[in-house]
């Protein structure tokens, strides 16, 4: 059984987290500059230190430092003293890095169609009705075995549906060109943040982000965040997905001696904010079972009040920073804060959380019996790995010496939705073509009334459709052939598709 972690100390107390109840979750909380960055670096390293890999989101780029020596300045050796703390080992972490748009890490992408429907929906900022249209795009394209790999195939699939629509009402339910507009405006408005660098292949693969280094200990997978942070929808929902794959793919283990993952979600209000209400309880569901897969769900912000109470519940682990009482809002966050801790008779938790100086903190973890520890007010102690960002050099260097390295570079564009639906409007104006070059003898035939002709035109009339004396337009056998096609167009994948809690693809994905 791995031993306990010493993540915070007091003039009486080690405070320790137990590894086989790190995957109750946890959360971090406090005011800007404050220490939450250090607290989670310092646990990053603790998981990595008994053999757990981390993937955590650095949205300042200070967290690079995990990946260098720290230093033992006079500064940190005289707050190690004043702990009790004598000795000081700096040590590098093995670390991998990663980056939405490919430009301080590895790139990392999903495809549309693994994204699903529900976070997409979100990211496009979609409303009740936009979603459900959204949602029909995505079943005709699984129904059909049209794989959604990025932009283009969904923006070629959304033309289509648009375009026959009357087509898909019977089957599927209305879609309203208001409704395809409004998509079709959320696809551009994502392209113009970036998005299309996030969406295509190769797909990330999590069995990469569960790795140890030659020693045994866990890799910390650092994203990128400082650029993507900027698009806030984009990080939020990116992060989001990545535990939705983490619940669908890993199987059941149940309670482990350490967790096989520990997931920190830094700025974690992004998450919840505007997010509907089926969004959150498909979340709190999401932290609730993901425990038996093995993986610690950890949230980073400012403010307790910024997680909803259903997912607060739980989160077993608690460190809380100071906060600032200077508004009503602030007031009630440091009474939630103190409240939702097991009380110590020797101090008044409220007061304490607004007269903590930085890197002291409000620690509770859970005993070995799964109950909340008494809160203690303690100093985090310092990680061993360097406290501030990786030179350029560093970095670049850190990459390239990844195994992972030009793996994720190669960008693929295999055949996909977008390819398909041109190459069947090709075909269908193809045969629209032929068609009409094989009519026009038929009606001088029919003119002459002396070769047939009349009955070459009714043919050509039942393969290339028909004009009604009112103007009505009758389709034809290679019109309708054409808008069928699609439907046609690989069903024994399409049969395989199944959508799991979030959206994200189960079973028969093909990659």
């Amino acid at each position: 059984m791995a031993e306990p972690l010493l993540i915070a100390k007091n003039a009486h107390k080690d405070i320790t987290l137990l590894p086989r109840l790190a995957n109750r979750h946890g959360l971090i909380t406090g005011a800007t500059g404050t220490g939450k960055t250090v607290t989670l670096q310092k646990m990053a390293e603790a998981f990595a230190s008994i053999g757990v890999p981390v993937f955590v989101a650095d949205v300042k780029g200070d967290l690079s430092g995990a990946g260098a020596a720290g230093v033992a300045s006079d500064k940190l050796m005289q707050r190690l003293a004043a702990l009790g703390i004598t000795e000081y080992a700096p040590r590098a972490n093995a670390v991998v890095f990663w980056d939405v748009f490919g430009e301080l890490g590895h790139p990392v992408r999903a495809t549309i169609s693994d994204m699903g429907p529900l976070l997409i929906a979100r990211l496009l900022n979609l409303n009740e009705t936009q979603a459900g249209v959204l949602q029909l795009v995505f079943k005709i394209a699984d129904d059909n075995g049209l794989l959604l790999l990025d932009l283009k195939d969904l923006r070629a699939m959304i033309q289509y549906v648009g375009d026959n629509a009357k087509s898909f009402t019977t089957e599927y339910g209305n879609v309203s060109a208001a409704s395809i507009g409004a998509i079709q405006r959320g696809l551009l408005a994502l392209e113009q943040e970036g998005g299309d660098s996030f969406f295509g292949e190769p797909m990330l693969d999590l069995a990469d982000l569960i790795q140890t280094d030659n020693e045994g200990r866990g890799v910390i997978n650092i994203l990128a965040a400082e650029k993507l942070y900027h698009s806030p929808k984009l990080y939020s929902t990116f992060l989001l997905w990545m535990l939705a794959e983490l619940f669908e793919q890993l199987p059941e283990v149940g309670d482990l001696d350490k967790p096989k993952l520990v997931f920190f979600f830094d700025e974690a209000h992004l998450l919840f904010n505007d997010a509907p209400k089926a969004l959150v309880e498909k979340v709190e569901q999401v932290v609730r079972l993901i425990r038996s897969k093995g993986v610690g769900v950890y949230f980073v912000t400012q403010n307790p009040l910024d997680v909803p109470e259903t997912v607060l519940g739980q989160l077993g682990n608690r460190v809380q920073h100071a906060l600032r009482a200077f508004t009503p809002r602030d007031q009630k966050a440091v009474k939630a804060a103190a409240d939702t801790m097991r009380a110590n008779p020797s101090f008044d938790a409220a007061t304490a959380i607004t007269e903590l100086g930085v890197g002291e903190a409000l620690v509770s973890f859970l005993d070995d019996k799964g109950r909340p520890e008494v809160v203690e007010r303690a100093s985090v102690i310092a990680p061993a790995s360097r406290l501030g960002p990786l030179t350029a050099d560093e970095r670049k260097a850190a990459i390239q010496g990844s195994v992972l390295y030009g793996h994720y570079e190669k960008l693929l564009d295999r055949e996909s939705a977008y390819e398909m639906l041109r190459a069947q409007a090709g075909g269908a104006a193809a045969g629209a073509s032929g068609g009409a070059s094989a009519g026009a003898p038929a009606g001088q035939g029919a003119g002459a009334g002396q070769d047939g002709g009349g009955a070459l035109g009714g043919m050509g009339d039942i393969l290339f459709g028909s004009t009604g004396p009112r103007g009505g337009k009758r389709e034809g056998l290679v019109e309708i052939a054409a808008k069928t096609v699609v439907r046609t167009i690989g069903s024994s994948v399409g049969r395989e598709i199944v959508r799991g809690l979030l959206g994200s693809l189960l079973g028969g994905r093909r990659r």
